[in-house]
């Protein structure tokens, strides 16, 4: 079980859109094998406590109205927003060093 917390259809506007923080979103779904690769590494990044970073999950197969908005075609898909806007997109489950890498810009 992920220590990330869940966001759904409902609080996901206010939750990550209106966030101060700059909040990196992974869709991911029950069944997906490299979602489960992935999720160490996301907890480590979340232990780590990067000021002004956060990290979500959400359910594609519960939440399918946020997958098709920001046109998830694969998973795990992982979004980075600020400011509302998606300005980073990872997809497919890479090496914990390389998803590092990716997002090091928005860890401060």
């Amino acid at each position: 079980m992920s220590t990330i917390p869940s966001v759904s259809t409902e609080t996901f506007d206010a939750e990550v859109l209106a966030s101060d923080d700059t909040t990196l979103v992974e869709f991911w779904a029950e069944w997906c094998g490299p979602c489960r690769a992935v999720t160490p590494v996301l907890e480590q990044l979340a232990q780590e406590q990067h000021p002004g970073f956060r990290i979500v999950k959400i359910n594609s197969d519960d939440n399918p109205e946020v997958a098709e908005r920001y046109r998830v075609l694969s998973i795990p898909t992982m979004k980075v927003f600020k400011g509302g806007e998606v300005v980073k997109t990872l997809v497919g489950a890479k090496p914990s060093a390389a998803i590092k890498a990716e997002l090091a810009p928005y860890l401060g």
